[in-house]
């Protein structure tokens, strides 16, 4: 039987997270589904699976609230249930930067769709002629794993540490930097922190490494896309793919 696997997220102010903690809770049950929805003031962020009738009857519940409808939702299937549980948890923060004046909501960087990308791949260099610096935001785990060719990475154990590391990368001026990770979340934060630091021409990969995936295949990347469930990494064709070391990682 397949299993289908969704992951989605908004920056969107929400309140009254308890009783919209128990509200998607009833629901995610009520229909099997297994995961994490991960709720807190500065928006949600999800991971679920389970049948095509039960996620979309998850996701009509979501649609009712104005705030969370019409997520952009990345698919893929999967031969078995790759969550052992359900899980919805209200946090600080939907992804910890422990930068609070980064705001995606209400500052968001600019972002270059996967098909873009792939073509100032193709060519070596951006459409005004800059050189491009691939900048991975994910740890140190899922980067040895597999990352676009020459993908520059921080050297970081967990996101928390990205605005510290990320300065002892050098130079990047009159380089068009892009930031990517596995569906985008993380670079929701790190493009905007980064511009607001002072970088220039820094843009967010749209849909992350799994949205690339999804358009254009394993184009200009090698190995695999560490994923945070059962299957614990995805190839090109976003299946499911044998790694070595299964010990957990920390994002």
């Amino acid at each position: 039987m397949s299993v289908l696997n969704i992951a989605a997220y908004r920056f969107v102010t929400l309140d009254a997270l308890p009783s919209l903690k128990a509200q998607l809770a009833v629901a995610a049950c009520a229909q099997g589904l297994k995961g994490t929805v991960l709720l807190a003031p500065e928006g949600i962020n999800l991971f679920l699976a389970g049948s095509d009738e039960g996620i979309a009857a998850f996701v009509q519940v979501l649609s009712v609230d104005a705030r969370l409808a019409g997520l952009t939702l990345k698919r893929s299937h999967s031969d078995v249930q790759p969550f052992k549980k359900l899980l919805v948890k209200i946090k600080p923060e939907i992804i910890t930067l422990r930068q609070p004046q980064v705001n995606p909501a209400l500052t968001p960087a600019p972002s270059v769709a996967p098909q873009q990308l792939k073509q100032w791949l193709d060519q070596g260099h951006d459409d005004e002629g800059r050189p491009l610096v691939l900048l991975d935001t994910r740890n140190a785990f899922e980067f040895g794993h597999g990352s676009f060719n020459g993908a520059v990475h921080p050297d970081i154990e967990k996101f928390s540490d990205y605005p510290t590391a990320v300065g002892s990368l050098g130079d990047m001026s009159g380089k068009t930097v892009v930031t990517f990770c596995t569906g985008g979340i993380r670079c929701e934060k790190a493009a905007p922190w980064m511009l607001q630091t002072g970088y220039e021409n820094v843009v967010q990969l749209q849909g992350g490494i799994l949205n690339y995936f999804e358009h254009c295949g394993s184009a200009h990347f090698h190995g695999g896309c560490f994923v945070f469930d059962e299957r614990r990494a995805l190839s090109g064709d976003l299946q499911a793919i044998t790694i070595q070391n299964q010990s957990e990682v920390e994002t």
